[in-house]
């Protein structure tokens, strides 16, 4: 069950710049001492008001703490706080002195000056133009921290992928989400479709919208590469994709011409090859000299989408293959009768016929292709 706490910031104990994991105190109305609040909290700095959403927990060396998995963030209101806020470090150009003078200069009302007159900063000693400019950038910086991840949890976005999202894209972020969500599948670890699926539906993409159709088509492609497959047959790819979306097949076929147009993809038109003693689809070529003779069956043509990534590596290995099958055979020197019986002498073991298919294969052969499921005896 969620809980919630209120209090001010009071210093930061650990801060990691790379997954922004935070160690900080927080003091809370009724609650004596300062209570030790744990998780991602980018962009926070003493003084500020935090409102945390998490649970408490016990940590078996330090004790009792507050687990946070949402924030948001308030200015401080009273003197004290907004010391603190300005003197934290955060804010380039205000340390603690300067701090300490601002609040003596404006009290209260030191947050609205920064923000509303900023020139009033300059009757205090120690800032001049220079500082001034200096100042300012970082508290433009600072806001739009804020802004991003005020923005992003409202969205439904937890603090951990919102500290994500923002290390990755920076002050872009809420620019990028509002566009094009589905970029976050693929730039950030740990979010993938289904997660930057619900991202964009709160941002408000419609459930036809055509980069929803062609970010779904590449999570359906990855999902059968996951299975073990170098492409997916077209309608089979239309068909999960329209099952995963709920939309109707015909705004998936733009979808498919645009990633082909961007290279995304590949679509290709196979066809099974003669010749061979199963059907097979391929790009090999024949090689009159070694007796085969490959023919494609323009009849059987099937409509194969692959991801660009294993195109390549299936065009570039076929490449390979048809490189090596040009060289003319040498003899060598390998014996497959005598070699069954070295094998049945020394290792005490029984091939079945089709291992020694591929044995006699292998030596007589200049490349040959073994393939078969887990446990049918490719490795012995």
């Amino acid at each position: 069950m969620s809980e919630t706490v209120e209090g001010h910031l009071e210093r930061i104990v650990y801060f990691n710049e790379q997954n922004q994991y935070t160690v900080a105190r927080l003091k809370v109305s009724g609650i004596p001492e300062l209570v030790t609040v744990v998780g991602r909290l980018p962009g926070v700095a003493p003084g500020e008001i935090l409102k945390l959403t998490g649970a408490w927990e016990t940590h078996p060396k330090y004790g009792q703490q507050f687990k946070a998995h949402g924030y948001s963030v308030s200015l401080p209101a009273k003197v004290h706080g907004i010391e603190k806020y300005l003197g934290s470090g955060l804010i380039k150009g205000i340390g603690p002195a300067v701090a300490k003078q601002l609040v003596e200069r404006f009290g209260e009302k030191s947050l609205e000056v920064i923000e509303r007159s900023p020139n009033k900063l300059l009757e205090v000693e120690g800032i001049g133009e220079k500082r001034l400019q200096m100042i300012l950038k970082a508290w433009e910086d600072q806001r739009e921290v804020r802004d991003v991840m005020i923005f992003l949890q409202g969205h439904g976005v937890s603090t951990g992928y919102s500290a994500k999202i923002f290390q990755q894209y920076g002050h872009n972020a809420i620019r990028v989400v509002q566009e094009n969500p589905y970029r976050l599948a693929s730039d950030i670890f740990g979010i993938g479709f289904l997660i930057a699926d619900r991202i964009a539906e709160k941002v408000g993409i419609t459930k036809d919208a055509i980069i929803r159709a062609e970010a779904g088509i590449l999570h359906v492609l990855e999902k059968i590469s996951d299975e073990g497959h170098v492409f997916a047959l077209y309608d089979q790819l239309l068909d999960r994709t329209e099952a995963l979306l709920e939309i109707d097949r015909g705004a998936l076929e733009p979808a498919v011409r645009n990633l082909a147009a961007s290279e995304h993809i590949v679509v290709e038109d196979l066809h099974p090859v003669r010749g061979l003693t199963d059907i097979r689809f391929g790009v090999l070529q024949s090689d009159e000299s070694n007796g085969v003779h490959l023919e494609e069956d323009p009849s059987e043509a099937i409509t194969a989408v692959y991801l660009k990534a294993f195109y390549a590596a299936e065009v570039g290995l076929a490449n390979r293959l048809n490189a090596l099958l040009s060289v003319p055979i040498k003899g060598i020197g390998i014996d497959a009768t005598r070699t069954e019986k070295l094998v049945l002498q020394k290792l005490a073991i029984m091939l079945s016929k089709e291992q020694w298919d591929g044995l006699h294969t292998a030596v007589s052969q200049k490349v040959s292709i073994l393939t078969g499921g887990p446990g049918t005896g490719k490795t012995t």
